[in-house]
């Protein structure tokens, strides 16, 4: 299932008959699943994760939040939201909040007003 989540693959590639056949020869003793399988799998794993940061972040006192954002290589405006907190041992630890795409009317509206003001790339030249 990591594979598949990695390399982005849709979940219903696994009824792909070449694909299976690919990975039979890799490993013949693989246990192949549905794909209402395998994304029921992820959900729920999600929905633990999710349930263990809580429990994580609600038992500290103090938590600090970090927010980043860059733009990928294929241009994705992306956003980070990590928190930040102190063990009773002192030792540091972070958990990652939020890790998603920008919607891009955002973007485009903020770089066409610095475009207007002289400030931003313009496209095409």
């Amino acid at each position: 299932m990591v594979g598949f989540v990695s390399a982005h693959t849709p979940w219903n590639a696994i009824s792909n008959e070449e694909l299976r056949r690919s990975y039979k020869a890799l490993r013949d003793d693989l246990v192949w699943l549905s794909a209402m399988t395998l994304r029921n799998i992820c959900r729920r794993e999600y929905a633990l994760t999710v349930d263990a940061i809580k429990k994580q972040l609600q038992s500290q006192k103090n938590v600090s939040l970090a927010l980043d954002g860059w733009t990928s290589p294929n241009k994705l405006a992306i956003t980070l939201v990590i928190a930040y907190y102190m063990e009773c041992n002192w030792a540091l630890r972070e958990v990652q909040l939020v890790f998603n795409e920008v919607d891009c009317l955002f973007f485009c509206h903020f770089e066409s007003k610095l475009r207007i003001i002289g400030q931003g790339p313009t496209h095409g030249s």
